[in-house]
């Protein structure tokens, strides 16, 4: 028997930079849960082409909403040449019904608890519908099958790792806490410790939403992993500042740089939404503090809340500047479905489209309360423009010294994503102006 997994691109003829990739493992733990006797594959389209005329029993295709469409084209391919198809993922499991149109089988939410029913189903010629997840325990998580795929998605030779599920938060914009749920589950940390171990990496990247949503299973596992010498990168909470240990625990334990949400400059929205942080003064401070431990400052910005207006764009560059903050994901706010933002745009009828392929944190699909959509899409390409012009990159590093080669790696690679967004602006325009 032989089992194909596929993580498709959101265009086949795009290629995401290769240093902004963000490696799957979902896949691999699938292909772990899998019983010895299936032969497995695993294709990253990213990294290279799907042959839809491969020789297998059964597919498999991890689906977000932005590749949603070319995963339902790549399902439908498979199935007109026999092939069954199961897709999972983030979009099937808020979009079940509209997923199951293209495929056999849909899993819903975590595959840990219901992926081995649906391999006895199919071996048995009952493939249900749809399979629904019930929050598995992550201690009976296996350790993912990393022999199946290149140990580099990225420049930086990058491997990826998951310590917990779940998130405390639970932003408007955000899925995470509907989808893994507000508590969080963590694996054993020796189990943490012996996958790292036995990927033979250097160099990781720690997936969870927030790797130190739990601050004493944060210490505990910065306290294992510190003898194994590795570096890793994550993503965490502003609340990270408020624990000095902790801080200085991850930065002996090998971080060397930390994604962190800052969302806006906007003091209306701080002040509404669920952070941690609520106050500019705040951010600032916070973000001396990580720099004091010789850690990578990365921020993600997000353009079009409601209160905003156009003096944002400009706004948030000063401030940018003039905290020098080495580099910036610039994201247009996306009203994913499943979230509280999607559910309030349709109600309110401010919703451009439904083809998920625009839903990428990168394309206007909503009407702005404040400004127009192209207002909005030229004010974004705007920020990023000068954010990353060459003047600016040398202005900010004067204040990266520390990790050099990651700040002038990430800077090339959204200097990157610039031009190419430069030239399909004619293409969006038209979009928003039919």
């Amino acid at each position: 028997m032989k089992l194909l997994l596929v993580s498709p691109c959101q265009d086949e003829h795009l290629r995401s930079p290769r240093a902004l990739r963000i490696p799957q493992i979902a896949l691999n733990i699938i292909a772990a849960l899998t019983p010895p006797h299936y032969e497995i594959k695993i294709v990253e389209e990213e990294l290279e082409e799907i042959d839809l005329d491969e020789e297998c029993d059964i597919v498999g295709i991890s689906t977000m909403t932005s590749n949603a469409p070319r995963a339902y084209r790549i399902a439908e391919q498979f199935r007109d040449r026999g092939r069954t198809v199961v897709i999972g993922g983030v979009h099937p499991t808020v979009r079940p019904e509209e997923a199951g149109r293209y495929a056999d089988a849909v899993v819903i939410g975590e595959a840990e608890d219901t992926w081995r029913d649906v391999i006895d189903d199919f071996e048995q010629g009952d493939l249900k519908r749809f399979y629904r997840s019930q929050r598995p325990d992550v201690r009976e998580y296996p350790l993912p099958r990393r022999d199946l795929t290149p140990r580099s998605s990225g420049i930086f030779n990058v491997m990826p790792v998951v310590t917990t599920r779940g998130c405390p938060y639970d932003c408007d914009f955000c899925c995470v806490s509907t989808l893994f749920g507000r508590k969080l589950r963590s694996l054993p940390v020796e189990k943490v410790v012996t996958d790292i171990k036995a990927s033979k990496g250097k160099i990781f990247l720690f997936l969870d939403d927030n790797v130190i949503g739990n601050p004493n299973y944060a210490k505990k596992l910065f306290k294992a992993i510190e003898p194994l010498g590795i570096r890793w990168v994550g993503q965490a909470s502003v609340s990270f500042v408020d624990d000095t240990e902790l801080m200085r625990l991850a930065a002996r334990s090998g971080c060397r740089a930390l994604f962190f949400g800052l969302e806006t400059v906007s003091t209306s929205v701080l002040q509404r939404m669920r952070k941690s942080i609520k106050e500019l003064s705040a951010i600032h401070d916070a973000i001396e503090k990580v720099r004091d431990f010789g850690i990578h400052f990365h921020a993600s910005m997000v353009f079009g809340f409601d209160d905003e207006e156009k003096s944002i764009f400009t706004d948030s560059l000063d401030f940018l500047m003039e905290n020098k903050i080495p580099t910036v994901s610039f994201n247009i706010l996306t009203p994913y479905p499943g979230t509280r933002v999607y559910d309030r745009l349709k109600a309110e009828g401010r919703l451009l489209t439904e083809d998920w392929k625009h839903y990428d944190h990168n394309t206007v699909v909503f009407e702005p309360k404040n400004m127009t959509p192209q207002e909005l899409m030229e004010g974004h390409l705007w920020v990023r423009r000068e954010f990353y012009k060459l003047s600016s990159v040398a202005k900010r590093f004067t204040r990266a010294l520390s990790h050099p080669l990651l700040f002038a790696a990430m800077n090339f690679a959204y200097r990157t994503g610039i031009r190419h967004d430069i030239r399909n602006l004619p293409t969006e325009i038209a979009r928003l102006n039919p």
